[in-house]
């Protein structure tokens, strides 16, 4: 290679290496979705008044010092799923409170995410990366725990939820664990899809050098 097209081939290293943001992307770059911001922004603080309510009960259940006002809404939905009710905690049923416990973990890293992300249009470099490894593992676990709630119930002859109407269950059951189940499934794909663009590109360059 000679002199001159070794200093246009240095001359691009900079562009790859760059970790701050910009308004335009780098040679590789994660470009924050708004659908995927918008969702943070509303499921975390859901998520964390639902663990908060689990891991407090029966303190947050009809009758105890924390239902009311914040949880008086819960009265619906422990009716309807069983393993939020009382029969799951009088049996003592610790995967309500298991899964609650990981919402912790989830939350915290859809946290790291959006402080990475927030107000910026690109994030490039090791920031970049960072973001979509953290975004897809949250998303992954949010899918893992979603579907895994829903197998504990089927493998458990729908126990705690078998006794509702269709309508019901439709209503208080499904679509909001449904919109969990598709939002983190769609998450995943997408964080999943950056990284192997990034770990393409950086197996195209490698081939190149």
């Amino acid at each position: 290679m000679s002199k001159k097209n070794k200093h246009l081939s240095l001359s691009k290293t900079p562009a790859t290496l760059q970790t701050s943001s910009e308004t335009t992307p780098t040679a590789w770059s994660h470009k924050p979705s708004n659908l995927t911001i918008a969702w943070l922004l509303i499921s975390i603080p859901l998520v964390i008044w639902d663990t908060i309510y689990v891991l407090f009960r029966p303190l947050t259940m009809p009758g105890g010092s924390l239902q009311y006002p914040l949880y008086i809404p819960y009265e619906i939905y422990l009716q309807t799923d069983y393993i939020y009710g009382w029969k799951a905690l009088e049996q003592n049923n610790g995967f309500t409170a298991a899964q609650a416990t990981m919402n912790i973990v989830e939350t915290a890293l859809y946290c790291w995410y959006l402080y990475i992300v927030l107000d910026r249009k690109y994030v490039g470099g090791k920031a970049g990366t960072l973001a979509v490894l953290v975004g897809f593992s949250a998303a992954l676990m949010t899918l893992s725990k979603t579907v895994l709630y829903g197998l504990n119930e089927a493998f458990s002859g729908w126990s705690n939820v078998g006794h509702n109407e269709w309508g019901h269950l439709v209503l208080y059951y499904i679509i909001p664990n449904g919109s969990w189940l598709v939002a983190s499934a769609l998450m995943s794909m997408a964080f999943g899809s950056e990284i192997l663009q990034g770990l393409s590109l950086a197996g195209g360059e490698v081939l190149l050098e």
